[in-house]
């Protein structure tokens, strides 16, 4: 095994011990670095980080007893459709349904987070295993896989015979591992149905984002004047100053973009699962709306009532429809329309992003990342108002720039961010995470510094959970200080100090001016940097616009 992820090109793994430990040095010996975390999820987050960016398989191992917390934090990277291999230990089958210590069922516990949870008995059955699930970790929508082996840390699969002496070379099995063509006959439909009059807007989302198909679906956006919205996931997918990019759309929204949707008599969706966060619960686009879609993932398709579905990769699918769209000019009213809203509420947006205020606007510290992300940096943020912030307000170029968004577990982003760098070679790695979700795997800022990783860790540190804080203020009424007991931090932490414990570097800014500088510092340096950033917890992220409720 060790030497099959040396030949296919993996340069880490991910691990918590005991487990694999003849098959970490070895791993070493073959250029491959092991990186031990600081906790199951620690580790798994950091081979998440790794596969969104890298689109190999993160690879991640724990002993039989920490099966329970790695399972738990493989949720992440199947809601986000992250390639992974988790590797657990398991006691013997003698061992099994007798009380012995620490050892629970492991099968339960990965049946909902990944594609497949297999027990790997012999040695002899681990290359035809791991091969398959290297194959279903990458094949469209990529989903975590788990090898359950025997041994507490996998030694009796370690101490055995495969019986194979060559190493297997996954290196050009990278997700999205196949790229189905659309049926002809239903393209050929689909290009009379969006070359028909009509408001038509695209909706693209995650899917669309692991094909990475933003040319081709600008190419066709531009030929049928469409705006574009996108999930949060693939916020990056575009130029953010595109003219046709509305921006992210349902509940990590900006106002424009839910209000220019459900005007649309028309939404193409391009690998867009319809959930309730891009729909904002539901309600966009409007219910009267006709839905066409292209998606590689048949259990997407019909989900919502589409009056057209076609399953196919959608990069293949929208470089093949292109050509059939014509050249005929179409009406560009409700585009404009569109353009018009987008650029009424930058202006009104753009106090903020200037703000001089102190404690700083979390509006001012996206506008300076924006001004300070290298043209191929790689932002990776927190879910929660990390999300928003990032997803509402910082642009991003559409070519070289990339944007990994936890999928709903906080604390995700600074271990991901960790292992997005392991991948990302020389280009620079920002983290977006609030005080509330770093405090979640501080520890790894040991990994960090012992491993030699170097990213750039901004907190927005506004000493509490400040999503909810309006809401709890108002349910608190007279009573104030239950609010601050449920949703506040003490006052008495310093990050960067913390970071200095750790043998890193740390730099507080409490002015706006001071952000830009503190940014390219950090940036510059070959070992992680923590800028912790002091802002107000009352400074609110751009709400989202939902249609009125008809009594």
């Amino acid at each position: 095994m060790a030497r099959s992820l040396a030949q296919s090109g993996q340069s880490h793994v991910f691990f918590i011990d005991a487990v694999l430990r003849p098959t970490l040095m070895r791993l070493e010996a073959l250029g491959v670095q092991p990186v031990l975390a600081h906790s199951e999820k620690g580790a798994a987050y950091m081979a998440d980080g790794y596969a969104r960016l890298s689109g190999r398989p993160g690879v991640v191992a724990a002993q039989s007893v920490g099966a329970a917390n790695l399972a738990a934090a493989l949720q992440d990277a199947w809601l986000g459709r992250a390639p992974m291999i988790a590797l657990s230990g398991r006691k013997q089958p003698a061992a099994q349904h007798r009380n012995a210590y620490q050892e629970v069922p492991h099968g339960p516990l990965f049946a909902p987070v990944t594609r497949s949870s297999v027990a790997v008995e012999a040695a002899a059955d681990l290359p035809r295993l791991f091969r398959q699930a290297w194959s279903a970790a990458t094949v469209a929508p990529p989903r975590p896989v788990h090898l359950d082996l025997n041994g507490l840390m996998g030694e009796v699969i370690e101490q055995g015979d495969t019986g194979q002496a060559e190493p297997a070379d996954f290196s050009e099995w990278n997700a999205p591992r196949h790229r189905p063509a659309p049926d002809t006959a239903i393209l050929a439909e689909l290009a009379g149905r969006l070359a028909a009059p009509g408001k038509l807007a695209i909706l693209a989302g995650d899917g669309a984002a692991l094909s990475s198909c933003g040319e081709a679906l600008l190419a066709v956006a531009e030929r049928l004047q469409a705006p574009i919205a996108t999930s949060l996931g693939a916020r990056d997918l575009l130029p953010s100053r595109h003219p046709l990019n509305i921006g992210v759309a349902g509940s990590y929204s900006a106002p424009p973009a839910n209000r220019i949707l459900h005007e649309a008599e028309v939404v193409l969706l391009v690998g867009c699962d319809m959930g309730d966060q891009v729909t904002h619960a539901w309600r966009i686009p409007g219910p009267s709306t006709t839905l066409l879609q292209i998606d590689a993932d048949p259990l997407e398709l019909d989900r919502c009532p589409a009056a057209l579905s076609l399953q196919a990769d959608p990069r293949t699918a929208l470089e093949a429809l292109l050509p059939l769209l014509g050249t005929a000019p179409r009406d560009a009213g409700y585009a404009e329309s569109a353009g018009r809203q987008i650029a009424e509420w930058r202006a009104a947006v753009t106090p903020r992003l200037e703000s001089a205020e102190a404690p700083i606007d979390p509006a001012r510290l996206c506008a300076e990342i924006s001004a300070n992300l290298p043209e191929d940096g790689v932002l990776v943020a927190d879910t929660g108002y990390s999300g928003i912030w990032t997803g509402t307000l910082i642009e991003f170029n559409g070519t070289g720039q990339r944007y990994l968004r936890a999928a709903g577990s906080l604390g995700w982003a600074f271990p991901a961010a960790l292992g997005a760098k392991c991948a990302a070679g020389a280009r620079k790695v920002v983290c977006y995470s609030g005080d509330g979700a770093l405090y979640y795997h501080l520890t790894e800022l040991e990994t960090a510094k012992r491993r030699g990783i170097a990213i750039t860790l901004v907190v927005n540190n506004n000493r509490g959970f400040g999503q909810g804080w309006p809401n709890l203020v108002r349910a608190a009424g007279n009573r104030p200080e239950v609010a601050g007991t449920l949703l506040r931090f003490g006052e008495h932490t310093d990050f960067c100090a913390i970071a200095a414990g750790f043998g890193l570097r740390g730099i507080r800014v409490e002015k706006p001016e001071e952000i830009g500088p503190a940014l390219r510092e950090a940036m510059a340096s070959d070992e992680t940097v923590v800028v912790e950033v002091m802002t107000g917890i009352d400074h609110r992220a751009p709400e989202p616009w939902a249609p009125e409720v008809k009594a």
